[in-house]
Order: C-alpha cells, then sequence, then structure tokens
C-alpha cells in the first residue's frame, strides 16, 4: 500500500499581515482574535486590533446584523491602525463572509467553515434561493478560497471526549484558531496557558479546557497534514526599545492610568457609573483593584452616578463617573453644579455612534460639540482625549492632575475604537511619573475675616479644597450663585457676571499647564491635517503614505481640546490649508474656524467605522491638489 505524503509547504517572510475573524456573535471570535494578539504580543509584533460588536445585544443567528468581528494587524514594523485590506479571513458561517468579503483583498485567503453553508444558512442572511458563493467562480477566481468542514473535524476530533454535543460545537473557534496558528507560524503554547488557567478554578470545567486544548491541537495538525496551502507565512519580531512590553486596550490602560492618578495624588477615587456600552468595562477593571483605595459604585442612573460622584469629590476623595453619549447628556445639569462648587471630577465619556441609542457598539466622534456646550449658561470645561488605546493610560492622569489643580471637572473623551482596540505598551517606571500635589487648607489658613472658601489661588485661580468637617471651615454649597471669596448666595448682577468670567478665564489658564501641540513633519509648508482623538493611526499613516509619494504634508494631533494649546492658532497659520478629518459632520472644524477664523477642509464619515487608511490618503491627495 502507497502511504499519502503532505506536500512539502514553503514559507514565506512578510513585514505585516492583517487578519480578521468573523461569524456569529456566539462563535466566539472576539476570543479567537484576542488568542490571536496575546501570541503575537509575545512573540514580538508590533499590533493593532478593531474588535467590532453587533449593535444588538443577541440578534437572530446566522443574520447579517449578528455578525461579529475581530480585525488584527501585526507586523515586524511600527503600525498604527489594524489596517485596510483584509490578507486573510476566517469566516464561521455566511453571514460572516457576506458582511465581510468585500473588505478581503485581490488573492486573500479566505477560510470559511463550510458545514455551515446550509440552505438555510444561506437563506437566513440574505443568499438567494439556490446560491452558494462558495460555489462563485468569480468569488473562486478573485480570492484564494479555503473550504475546511470544521465542524465535522471538530466533532471528529472529540468524538472520544465524553462531552456533549453543545460543549463541543463551542470549541470550533479553537479549532480555527488553530488552523491561522500553523499558517502564521505562532505557536500554540499560550492559549493552552489561558485555557487551563481559564478554567482551573471553575468547578466540575477542567474538561471543558481539554476539549478546548484538543480542538485547538486537531486545527494546529490539519493545517500541517492537509494540502489546502502550500504556503505558510512568518512576520518576524519588530524592534522595540528594551523594555517590559504588555498588550493593552484603551479602556484597560483608562483604568491603570486612574489608579496611578489615585496613588500619585495620594487621594482614593470613588468611580460612579450605570452600565452603557463602550464604558462599562472601566467600572468593571476598577473594581478588581479595590486594594488600590478604589471604591466603585454601580448606580441606578446617569444622574445619581454623576451626583455620586461630586458627593465624593466634596467629601475629600477624587470623584470620577463613566459613561458615554447619550449619559452625557443626562450627566449635564450635574456637570454645571460641580463647575459651580468648582469641585474636582472626572467624567470619562466612550463615545459611541448616535443620536439616541444609535449604533451602540460602533464608534464616532461623537460628542465634542456636546462636551464643549451641552450645559446650561456660560459653563467651560476642561477637556482631555486620548488619541490611542495606550495613550487612554497619560491622559487618565492628565484629566485628574488638571482637575484638582484647577479645582474644575474635566471631560475625557475617549470613544469605542480605541477603548476597545488594542496595541503593545511599554509599562512605565512609575516612579518616574510626577506626583499630583494636592493641599486642603486648615484652620491655621484662616484669615482675620475668617475662612473664605472661594478666595483664590493668583495663578490657577482654583478656590481651596476644603474637607467639611475640618474645624473652622465651615462654609456653604449649592447650587445657587456663589458671592466671591465668601461663597455665600448671591443674586447681584456684578457678582454674577464676576464669576461667570472668573469660572471661565480659570479653564483658559489651564493652557499655561499643557503641552504645546507638536508637529509632525515641516514645521510650516502647504498642508496640515489637524486630527484629535482616535483618528490618530490613520492620519498618522496616510500623511506618512502621501510623503512617501512627494506630497509636503504635515500632521498635528490635538490631545487638548479646551483649551488648546497656547500655540495652537501659530501652528495653523504655518500653513496654507488645514484639513481636518472627524468621524463627524465636522465638530472640530466648527471650533477652529470660530475661535481663529481659519479655513479649514473637512474630511468627514460618520459610518460608525474609523478611517480606512487608503481613503484617508485619497481625500487629503484630493484637497492638496485642489
Amino acid at each position: 500500500m502507497t502511504t499519502h505524503q503532505p506536500i512539502e509547504k514553503t514559507s514565506a517572510v512578510l513585514d505585516s499581515v492583517v487578519i480578521r475573524f468573523c461569524g456569529d456573535s456566539g462563535d466566539g471570535m472576539q476570543l479567537t482574535g484576542g488568542q490571536f494578539t496575546e501570541t503575537s504580543a509575545i512573540f514580538g509584533n508590533d499590533f493593532a486590533t478593531f474588535p467590532d460588536f453587533p449593535a444588538e445585544i443577541r440578534a437572530p443567528k446566522g443574520t447579517t446584523f449578528g455578525v461579529s468581528g475581530f480585525q488584527l494587524q501585526f507586523s515586524s514594523e511600527d503600525i498604527f491602525t489594524p489596517g485596510d485590506r483584509v490578507n486573510a479571513m476566517i469566516a464561521m458561517n455566511p453571514a460572516g463572509l457576506k458582511v465581510n468579503i468585500d473588505d478581503v483583498e485581490p488573492g486573500g485567503i479566505i477560510i470559511v467553515n463550510e458545514d455551515e453553508f446550509t440552505k438555510g444558512n444561506l437563506s437566513k442572511c440574505g443568499y438567494p434561493a439556490g446560491y452558494n458563493p462558495l460555489d462563485d467562480e468569480i468569488i473562486n477566481a478573485k480570492y484564494t478560497l479555503v473550504k475546511v468542514p470544521m465542524s465535522r473535524l471538530t466533532k471528529d476530533s472529540l468524538a472520544d471526549s465524553g462531552m456533549g454535543a453543545k460543549d463541543i460545537n463551542r470549541c470550533r473557534n479553537m479549532f480555527a484558531l488553530g488552523i491561522v496558528y500553523w499558517l502564521y507560524e505562532r505557536p500554540i503554547d499560550q492559549t493552552i496557558k489561558y485555557l487551563n488557567n481559564k478554567f482551573a478554578t471553575k468547578k466540575n470545567l477542567p474538561e471543558v479546557a481539554e476539549i478546548n486544548i484538543q480542538a485547538l491541537k486537531a486545527g494546529y495538525y490539519f493545517g500541517e497534514t492537509s494540502e489546502l496551502f502550500p504556503s505558510r507565512y512568518r512576520v518576524p519580531p519588530a524592534k522595540q526599545e528594551p523594555g517590559i512590553y504588555r498588550q493593552i486596550s484603551g479602556n484597560e490602560a483608562t483604568v491603570l492610568g486612574l489608579v496611578t492618578a489615585s496613588q500619585k495624588a495620594n487621594k482614593p477615587i470613588v468611580y460612579a457609573s450605570y452600565p452603557i456600552t463602550p464604558a462599562s468595562s472601566v467600572i468593571q477593571g476598577l473594581s478588581n483593584l479595590k486594594r488600590f483605595g478604589i471604591k466603585t459604585i454601580q448606580s441606578e442612573d446617569e444622574i445619581a452616578a454623576i451626583c455620586t460622584a461630586i458627593g465624593a469629590s466634596f467629601a475629600g476623595d477624587i470623584g470620577v463617573t463613566g459613561t458615554s453619549g447619550p449619559g452625557l447628556a443626562l450627566k449635564g445639569e450635574a456637570m454645571g453644579l460641580a463647575l459651580m462648587l468648582e469641585l474636582p471630577l472626572v467624567i470619562v465619556d466612550v463615545q459611541r455612534a448616535g443620536p439616541a441609542t444609535g449604533l451602540p457598539t460602533k464608534t464616532e466622534q461623537a460628542d465634542l460639540l456636546q462636551a464643549m456646550f451641552g450645559r446650561h449658561c456660560e459653563s467651560p470645561l476642561i477637556i482631555v482625549a486620548p488619541r490611542s488605546p495606550s495613550d487612554c493610560f497619560n491622559m487618565a492622569i492628565e484629566a485628574v492632575r488638571l482637575s484638582v489643580k484647577y479645582m474644575c471637572p474635566v471631560i475625557y473623551l475617549s470613544d469605542g475604537y480605541i477603548a476597545n482596540g488594542a496595541e503593545p505598551w511599554k509599562v512605565p517606571d512609575v516612579n518616574q511619573i510626577p506626583e499630583i500635589t494636592i493641599t486642603h487648607p486648615t484652620i491655621a489658613d484662616i484669615g482675620e475675616d475668617g475662612f473664605r472658601p472661594y478666595e483664590r489661588d493668583p495663578q490657577t485661580l482654583a478656590r481651596r479644597w476644603a474637607i467639611p468637617g475640618t474645624p473652622g471651615l465651615e462654609h456653604r454649597v449649592g447650587s445657587l450663585e456663589k458671592e466671591d471669596e465668601t461663597g455665600n448666595v448671591s443674586y447681584d448682577p456684578d457678582n454674577h457676571d464676576k464669576m461667570v468670567r472668573l469660572r471661565a478665564e480659570k479653564v483658559a489658564r489651564v493652557a499655561e499647564s499643557i503641552p504645546l501641540l507638536e508637529i509632525d513633519g515641516d514645521p510650516t509648508g502647504d498642508v496640515l491635517v489637524l486630527g484629535w482623538g482616535g483618528t490618530y493611526g490613520s492620519i498618522t499613516t496616510a500623511v506618512h503614505q502621501l510623503r512617501v509619494k512627494g506630497h509636503k504634508v504635515s500632521s498635528a494631533h490635538l490631545q487638548y481640546l479646551n483649551p488648546f494649546p497656547s500655540n495652537t492658532e501659530e501652528v495653523l497659520r504655518s500653513f496654507k490649508k488645514i484639513i481636518i478629518p472627524e468621524i463627524n459632520l465636522g465638530q472640530l472644524s466648527f471650533l477652529i474656524r470660530a475661535k481663529f477664523l481659519i479655513e479649514t477642509h473637512g474630511i468627514n464619515i460618520v459610518k460608525g467605522q474609523p478611517f480606512k487608511v487608503e481613503t484617508l490618503a485619497e481625500r487629503i491627495e484630493e484637497v492638496i491638489e485642489s
């Protein structure tokens, strides 16, 4: 008998690869993508991820609006985005294929679970009767389509496990992950360790870990022994500065930033919030860090949450509340209260697509104008915005620092893209992070006229933060206008005018405590691309590509939005054209035009998705050449 031998596989070295896992929301695509990311991080690649969740909690199985996706770019070079064109896609069902196939590059690899391409499943996602995309000649000619009976092979590999069909069926994602690990020469050890740890402490669940591990290995060996893949691919590690690195998402970095700020200020943080996508994982992360003096409260509604945080700040702790756009609207009156009381408060707003419920799992730079103006009267607040997942750590610390220094609420504008996305993070030396100095008045600070709670620091205009119960520092708080210095209720028109102007001037003086706006590229020239928030990666990559093509274009990115850095106008007037890409209809453009009377060219999308670099570069080039 002649023994069949698998064909010898070649191995190609690539600079970077973009992979997308997609399937039903119950197919474990986020777990699968997360494990591939963690393995690539340990391997030493630079990476960026884009988890994409269905907007409905439990959409009907097999439908296009129930598709969950996870995109990852891993590279041997520095990258800033999860990539545009997908090099390899793993589709667990027809709906995943239908929703995502147009993003795969011509010639790209598409691995499908052909067992799921049944008549019923094809109908659920809207394919016409009698049509199967796996048999489509155009698709087979355009892509490298690899049909794998994953459901059957997973079942066969676990036939002797003694586990039920439901548990076995849940292991298909591990079989798919094993194939991709083999295809891109990734070790499976880290995922085996993860699975053992995940189920080790759960009663009667070691068997679940074991069948997932068996399925993972079965998928890996299938890739090795089958003749479906004529080549393997290898992406070498990236060159990195020496140090300790870890994978981190934006919300994880926000959590660690708040905890670090608490330690540096030697103050407990009280975080109160109502559950809302995509901010909920912040309170979940903080609740696991009580050992650092963090107190978390799940409030009954958005208004209760911010009022709890204000009460915590009044009592001497650092009050923080978290939400997304709809919740920020509900918190408006209480933000005005914190502004009038002149207490430190941080409002974490992880933006999502709106209006109303909108697209709760999709990203959008939706709330800049709401953060600027969404309160009664003249109510300016400090606004900061992280630009990437790891930058959330730095900007969370900044939000706390500015809030306590200027005794003013700070709105921290993250967004769903960077909150859920992940990248490598070089763990900082916490000893090198500056302390946050806070002083509270005591009876020794009382002058001849008694304690005057609204006396101000001559440099920052911040009032003193008196702790309730301190002898001799009794004072009144409330939502009625305060008299300057005394804090008594005042209806005097001139006093009201003075207090409104003082609060506005206090925010304006924050510009003295924040970094100048930096330029990537030539400091003067024809074109500056200005961005804020989560567009940083797309803008940076697009501008670098345009420079390679010979265009003289620079970029700058705002992390401080109220006030702007003190050199903002100088930077803008150093260029002939200002281009502002935003995932909205031009909110930063509106502010720049209003404040500096400078013409801007907006590039705007509101699709619930981040900019694709290719599209953004084309749009910038059109403005340059116009």
